[in-house]
This record gives C-alpha cells, sequence and structure tokens, in this order.
C-alpha cells in the first residue's frame, strides 16, 4: 500500500535530508587513489551517528536476503548497485557508486547516491556520468501531480538512450520515507502516461542507473553485489523527492 507523507512529514524528511546530503558530499571527497571502500564505510558510520541518526541500510534483511553488513554500498565499475565494502583500494580511472541511506529521528527514511570518477577518468566516463545525472534531473522534472510513474520512466530511459547508453532495467527506484522500501516501484523505462497517478504527498526515490553497453545483470556470490555481465562500466545517482503542489522538491 502507497502511504502519502503529510507536509509536517515531509518537512522532517528535508531535515534528515539535509544531513544525508552532506554527508554523501563527505564521501564524495575521500574517493581518491589509495582509499578503500571499508573506510569510506567506517566514515559513513561515523558522520551518520555523530548526527543523531541511523545508517538505514545496515542490517537491512529484506525477503531471501542475509542482513546486509554495511552502512554504505560502494558499487566500482561494472558493479550497478548494493555493492560491499572490502579492504580493495581505488584505482586512477575507476568508477565509484556511492549509496547511503540514513533514518532520522528513529521515523524517516531517505536514501541518496552519486557516482564519482577516481582521478583521471576518459572522456566515454565523464559523459556516462554526465548523462546519469541529467537523466535523474529529467526524472525528476517529470515528477509533477497528475503525471504517471511512466512519465518519469520516459524521461530517464528517453535521455540515456537518445545519449547512447541503455538503463538497467532488472533495478528499480521506489517509494521511501517510512521505510527503506516501500511501493511504488519507479523503473528508469517506461510509457508515458502509464503506472501509478502521482499525488501530493508521494515521496520517491528516483535513481537512474546506466550502463555503457549491454546493461543485463548478475548477482555476485557475496550475494549481494550486482554487476553488469559483460564488464562495462555503470553509473547511479539517486535522490528522494517529493510530490507537492508546487511542484517536485527534492529533500536529499
Amino acid at each position: 500500500m502507497i502511504r502519502l507523507k503529510s507536509r509536517q512529514d515531509i518537512e522532517k524528511l528535508v531535515e534528515g535530508g539535509k544531513i544525508l546530503a552532506e554527508v554523501l558530499e563527505a564521501l564524495v571527497d575521500e574517493v581518491k587513489v589509495g582509499r578503500t571502500s571499508r573506510e569510506l564505510d567506517a566514515i559513513a558510520r561515523r558522520l551518520i551517528w555523530e548526527q543523531g541518526c541511523v545508517p538505514s541500510f545496515l542490517n537491512y534483511a529484506p525477503g531471501g536476503y542475509a542482513p546486509f553488513p554495511a552502512a554504505l554500498c560502494v558499487s566500482v565499475n561494472d558493479v550497478v548497485v548494493h555493492g560491499l565494502p572490502s579492504d580493495e583500494v581505488f584505482r586512477e580511472g575507476d568508477l565509484v557508486g556511492l549509496d547511503l541511506g540514513l533514518i532520522y529521528q528513529n521515523k524517516y527514511f531517505l536514501d541518496s547516491a552519486r557516482s564519482v570518477g577516481v582521478g583521471h577518468i576518459n572522456k566515454t566516463t565523464q559523459q556516462l556520468l554526465k548523462v546519469t545525472e541529467r537523466a535523474l534531473d529529467r526524472g525528476i522534472e517529470s515528477a509533477q501531480i497528475g503525471h504517471r510513474i511512466g512519465d518519469i520512466s520516459h524521461a530517464v530511459q528517453e535521455y540515456a538512450e537518445r545519449n547512447g547508453f541503455e538503463v538497467v532495467r532488472q533495478l528499480v527506484g521506489h517509494g521511501v520515507g517510512f521505510a527503506v522500501h516501500e511501493p511504488p516501484q519507479v523503473p528508469n523505462f517506461g510509457k508515458v502516461g502509464t503506472g501509478e497517478m502521482l499525488k501530493e504527498g508521494l515521496v520517491i526515490a528516483i535513481e537512474p542507473m546506466i550502463s555503457i553497453g549491454d546493461p543485463d545483470i548478475e548477482t555476485g556470490e557475496d550475494g549481494w553485489s550486482v554487476r553488469v555481465k559483460t564488464g562495462n562500466l555503470t553509473a547511479h545517482f539517486e535522490h528522494t523527492i517529493a510530490i507537492t503542489s508546487e511542484g517536485p522538491r527534492v529533500l536529499t
């Protein structure tokens, strides 16, 4: 069941989203040659706890999965999402996705992600990053009262494909706010005028996951990390947004 949020709920989500944005920005600054994803996870935990919040991914166990053992998903190169922190160091030219969630005031859930290059990255990787972030912007612009989920999905897909990239179809955005994942699903492909109607108070995470070439995926042996079968690079950007009478409001 879709649970709409009140204006008061959204204001609380704004407060929590500001904290999440600041933590994620601090983590982006730490993505450097020689750093490890395990170090970034430790920083994420510390910064979230210092703000009196709780890492929402830590020990999260959706149906059929073992508890996620980290606060931060760190997905490198061909890993799309859910990468587990490790002691492997970042190398020049790597593409690192950071996906982070927190719980504010023990009630309000927020989710955000960014991908960032390590040191010098080639022009194709730069273009992938730019297109993925702009595809997110296009999706957000489509998130208007009276539109439908398919309008968001189509906007993301059309922009990515027009620029020569492919969207990952087996992974989707989602409702958020009172839990890590809520309905409705928000795919990154679809048709205009289809899916759930967007109503005031709906809070969703829009998260384009875009690949260079064939985007077919598989789950790694660790049971969590999801990678592109061909080894192609992927990028991931995400914001939690609220549907309001004034238009889409970015919370993170």
